[in-house]
């Protein structure tokens, strides 16, 4: 790594102790080269000033405008009782909007001499509300124009036509940030490119040197699309080399192929279908079938819309391996979903699940379910069963994967619902057969096809979009509980409506409301948001709630409890008496949002729905209409109207297609840290590459990464490449991208 010496320079022999220690703690930055990566967010050109007018509330903003007016008022207070207390109101403007800063004690003395009318500054300061006006209080800022000794360079500072804006935090202003960067600026000339000369100018891309100029330091608009253009390039093709890298080793990698008899588990199975299976089932299977039977492990992810028949496709494939003399293993996030994986695995194959039995078909396995609170003796039996090769599938939890499991021959792991599932122990399944066995991701949540091609480069793709015959649509309403309440007394009528007519349905709260509660545990967590505070109030909880509508709306009627913290013995048996139709109403947190299956519930009331993620909404709603009655899902929120959090359920109210459900998700949601382990968060590994907006970019670099891997896997040749494929892959993102 000592090709790049000046970007790996620390920060704080850069910067000074002080500052270097915000930008590391406040911004994750550490070295000049992370500083250098730290792009503007946006830039103000000199003499536009920003619209005051479209201030975001709650934000940290900077704005370039004019002071219009400045008052000093002196009042007495608890600390200055003789009315020596001062306090400064000025007012800004820039021609949209006017908005007030204000200065209180000690801290008025400076912007009192400095912030005369007519001088221009930027300002920086998080906007809030007081008395109905928009303000900034005690707002950092920096003055454009003006006499004085700083005037000279003040104006050298913000040479050129355009401001950069850097994403900044409290403790460290843009124009900090700023100056910072022009400190390492130079530094920029030593940066070693990572794209192949041959790439860069095919794509007349310019070099990275210069586009870290022109985007710190641009004269032009023209300046910082060049530099966008490259550095987006930057990202999408470095990335797509990690992905492309690790899938050229693991087609290295052997495997035992595995091929299903011809007249087998998997022909007695599909005898025994009561349906035909839908074109998408037929051809997935096959992508699938074509995988299974190469001499290199399938890596294949099934993603398809809740209902579209998922778990009908993975048993498929596990027979087909069982067939062939091998095991199959099935992992699922939770205890109350790997029992109901059992279950209706075992209902689907009915005599073939009985191997060993009495009764048990001829070319029977036997299917056994492994989960961490399972009994001594219960346990001790299934380990035997997989160990002597009895039990040809097995249905589980993460206890699947401890030492003391041993198989006889894996040759298949189905993992449900990829983004609960950690990449450590993925891999430590993987390390149970005696060869790599083939690995099957399924997913319910739909990924835009760029999302897949990034977050999950490293696995063939296969997409279910048909819903098989039989399902029904499923109506849903955003119900708009505080300006009209008669429309929420109207959703429990609906509810009693679909229990009279023999059906079930589900009431879904984000909290459970037992422990939650006590102050003590509301220590310590996060500032409630903008949206919360209005609210003032907790959200809903199952406990209250199921309480409340027992005595109220849904009097007489069996109402129950399910939630995250009740005993596995205790979930299992409401969802028994649930799945029996002994339950009418079943209130819940969102352990029923994956897998459960209940075809009579045909009704699902979202309480403060907002709270939801968009995606999140989408898998709950599709536990409604899977038989053959129509389903209704009414999300009740107290959002005003015009919130974006309404916005957000008026788009889900308005679509069933889960793609087009998971682009607005993601435009909301930022992209996450695409090769961390978590799929949604705050600071993000892309800094230009938007993975929606993008789409081109990314096919294209994914192209390149193929063929450049195959000529050169190790990259001896691209030394810039390998360079900037050890500083993506930190130690974390290298193990995760190793395990996937």
């Amino acid at each position: 790594m000592d090709l790049v010496p000046a970007l790996q320079e620390p920060l704080k022999k850069v910067l000074g102790p002080a500052t270097a220690k915000v930008m590391a703690e406040h911004l994750g930055l550490h070295t000049v080269g992370d500083l250098l990566h730290h792009y503007p967010r946006r830039y103000e050109e000199r003499g536009q000033l920003t619209r005051l007018a479209d201030l975001p509330m709650d934000e940290h903003v900077t704005v370039v405008a004019q002071v219009a007016d400045a008052r000093l008022l002196t009042f007495a207070s608890a600390k200055a009782p003789r009315g020596k207390g001062q306090r400064l109101e000025v007012t800004i403007t820039d021609g949209s909007g006017r908005l007030q800063l204000v200065f209180f004690g000690s801290g008025v003395h400076k912007p009192h001499k400095e912030l005369l009318p007519g001088t221009r500054a930027m300002f920086a300061g998080k906007v809030s509300v007081f008395n109905h006006r928009l303000q900034l209080n005690h707002p950092a800022y920096e003055l454009l124009r003006g006499d004085g000794d700083g005037a000279e360079e003040t104006v050298e500072t913000w040479a050129g036509a355009l401001i950069p804006l850097y994403p900044a935090t409290a403790k460290l202003e843009s124009w900090k940030i700023g100056k910072a960067v022009q400190t390492v600026l130079p530094s920029a000339q030593e940066a070693v490119d990572p794209l192949p000369g041959s790439l860069r100018e095919g794509r007349g891309l310019v070099s990275l040197p210069e586009a870290l100029l022109k985007i710190h330091r641009p004269h032009t608009k023209a300046d910082i699309a060049d530099a966008r253009a490259r550095l987006k390039w930057d990202e999408a093709f470095v990335l797509q080399v990690a992905l492309a890298r690790r899938r050229h080793a693991d087609a290295q990698l052997p495997a035992v192929p595995r091929r299903p008899a011809d007249d087998g588990l998997l022909t007695a199975f599909d005898d025994r279908l009561p349906f035909t299976l839908t074109d998408g089932q037929r051809k997935v299977s096959k992508e699938i079938f074509d995988d299974l039977a190469t001499d290199h492990p399938m890596h294949r992810l099934l993603q398809g819309e809740v209902g579209s028949g998922k778990t009908l496709v993975a048993l498929r494939a596990m027979l087909a391996v069982v067939d062939a003399g091998g095991q199959a293993a099935m992992l699922a996030p939770t205890e109350v979903l790997a029992q109901q994986h059992h279950r209706s695995i075992t209902e689907m194959m009915g005599e073939l699940a009985e191997g060993g039995m009495l009764g048990g078909a001829e070319r029977a396995t036997k299917v056994v379910l492994l989960t961490g609170s399972m009994g001594a003796a219960a346990r001790r039996h299934a380990l035997l069963d997989l160990v002597t090769g009895e039990a040809g599938i097995v249905i589980g939890t993460h206890a699947l994967i401890e030492d003391k499991v041993q198989f006889h021959d894996l040759g298949l792991v189905v993992v449900d619902e990829q983004h609960r599932f950690g990449v450590e122990q993925r891999d430590a399944l993987r390390g149970r057969g005696k060869q790599p066995p083939h690995l099957l991701v399924m997913t319910a949540t739909p990924i835009p096809r760029t999302v897949a091609m990034t977050v999950f480069g490293d696995l063939e793709t296969s997409v279910l979009d048909q819903l098989p015959a039989g399902r029904s649509p499923i109506a849903s309403h955003v119900v708009p509980a505080a300006e009209k309440p008669h429309f929420l007394a109207r959703a429990w009528e609906r509810v009693r409506e679909e229990v009279g007519n023999g059906h079930q349905a589900y009431v879904v709260c984000p909290r459970i409301g037992d422990e939650e509660d006590d102050p003590k545990a509301a220590k310590g967590k996060k500032k409630p948001s903008p949206e919360d505070e209005a609210e003032k109030r907790p959200p809903l909880a199952v406990l209250d709630v199921a309480a409340q509508l027992a005595r109220g709306p849904l009097q007489g009627l069996t109402v129950e409890v399910l939630h995250g913290r009740m005993a596995p013995d205790d979930k299992d048996a409401v969802m028994r008496r649930f799945t029996a139709g002994d339950t009418d109403v079943l209130v819940a947190t969102t352990v029923i949002e994956v897998g459960v299956n209940v075809p009579n519930a045909t009704a699902m009331v979202i309480m403060d729905a907002d709270r939801f993620g968009v995606s999140q909404l989408h898998q709950l709603r599709g536990r409604v209409g899977r038989g053959s009655a129509p389903g209704l899902c009414l999300l009740v929120s107290e959002m005003p109207a015009a919130s974006p959090a309404r916005q957000r359920l008026n788009a889900v109210a308005s679509t069933l297609d889960g793609f087009e459900l998971s682009r607005i998700d993601l435009e909301q949601r930022r992209e996450g840290d695409v090769l961390g382990q978590a799929q949604s968060g705050v600071r993000s590994s892309l800094r230009v590459l938007a993975v929606i907006e993008d789409e081109e970019v990314i096919a294209e670099a994914r192209e390149e990464a193929v063929a450049v891997v195959a000529a050169d896997p190790d990259l001896e040749h691209l030394p810039g490449l390998r360079t900037a494929l050890d500083a993506l892959l930190d130690e974390d993102r290298e193990q995760y991208l190793e395990k996937g």
